[in-house]
């Protein structure tokens, strides 16, 4: 059984660089992953090298005019908006218009993001009438900081809103779980015909949740009106992952336990942990909570954290990607077959990024 491995926050980055160089083929949530691993070291360490390496890879999206290559506003797709994180970041730390100009046109997106009747964002337009869990990671803590910086409470509130609402209408009484999305118009074949709900609670769409959660209320003051009730949902969704863990980590498919094919996922597991154990450096969850979570970490790295005969470390067992619906011929059903049909694999960018801000994290808590 391997014992915690030291400093693997940027051991683990260095390997991604080394493998992979600048992230610059596309505009996409799993770069803006990546980066915020990037950014956490950067605030760990102080090493300019992780702030080049975002700046670098940004410049060659964001034109000076603010433009942001790749990107389709049209599309209305929450994916889109994740990596506005690292707009703000830029644009804080360098004061260059061209970073805020670029955040700006995604805070429009926002502005006219269609919703449910609720006030729920779409998940795409291509997804019409659906409230995911992955998009509140993509999108909350990006609206949550954008509408701080500029002074709009009003935002602050709907970015709220959107976690709460989430939560609300994707929760299964019957499994205590937060499943995968949520149809109002319960008209997708994968929805329940009566809720609207996924049939599965998917680990890492859990995962995406609780860190976009966690992320929000690090940048809410506490006074603000929305924090007790998000710090709550937290706790109460923090309890339920502890209990329903495997092995201190989590399954592909959390409320099939024992059933044949599921399995531990290393991307969930790394987003659920990285989550606990910021709300625990910041004292917002039950001491016990904080312990189990960095008994998890320990889990994570044992089970999922692996090195190479050149020194270069990378995560295993990464679901590679899930989702919903889509087109005819390749309907994703929601099924539990279909979730432990996805590729799994090694290397994969979002995993990865999820396990180096984990461990920094870990860091953080522990001063390893």
């Amino acid at each position: 059984m391997k014992e915690y491995m030291p400093e693997t926050a940027a051991r683990m980055a260095e390997s991604l660089m080394k493998r992979n160089g600048l992230l610059t083929a596309r505009w996409s949530y799993d770069y803006g992953v990546v980066w915020r691993g990037m950014e956490a070291l950067h605030a760990l360490t102080g090493e300019q090298r992780w702030f080049d390496y975002i700046r670098d890879a940004m410049d060659t999206f964001v034109g000076e005019d603010g433009s942001i290559r790749d990107y389709n506003f049209d599309a209305f797709n929450l994916d889109y908006v994740c990596n506005g994180r690292q707009l703000l970041y830029l644009y804080k730390k360098t004061g260059e218009e061209k970073y805020r100009k670029a955040a700006d046109m995604l805070r429009e997106q926002l502005r006219h993001q269609p919703r449910t009747s609720d006030g729920g964002f779409w998940h795409k337009k291509c997804y019409p009438y659906q409230m995911w869990l992955d998009g509140l990671h993509m999108q909350a803590p990006f609206y949550t900081e954008y509408c701080l910086m500029t002074g709009d409470d009003e935002g602050v509130r709907d970015a709220a809103k959107q976690l709460m609402l989430a939560c609300e209408h994707t929760f299964e009484p019957k499994t205590g779980l937060n499943h995968h999305a949520w149809d109002e118009s319960c008209a997708q074949l994968w929805s329940d015909p009566e809720t609207g709900r996924a049939a599965h609670a998917w680990g890492r769409a859990v995962g995406w949740y609780m860190l976009g959660l966690a992320d929000v209320l690090e940048l809410l003051p506490e006074n603000h009106p929305c924090f007790a009730d998000l710090r709550a949902i937290f706790e109460r969704l923090a309890k339920r992952m502890l209990e329903v863990r495997d092995g201190g980590v989590w399954l592909q498919v959390m409320d099939c336990p024992g059933r044949e094919g599921n399995y531990r996922e290393s991307s969930g597991s790394c987003l659920m942990v990285c989550a606990m154990l910021k709300m625990a450096r910041l004292g917002y969850i039950p001491g016990e909570i904080g312990v189990a979570a960095k008994e998890s970490f320990r889990a994570v790295q044992r089970e999922f954290v692996w090195q190479m005969r050149d020194g270069t470390m990378f995560l295993a067992k990464t679901c590679h990607g899930a989702g919903l619906g889509g087109r005819p011929d390749s309907y994703r059903d929601g099924s539990y077959a279909y979730y432990i049909s996805e590729a799994v694999g090694s290397y994969d960018l979002k995993g990865t990024g999820a396990y180096i801000q984990a461990a920094v994290e870990y860091e953080m808590c522990t001063g390893a």
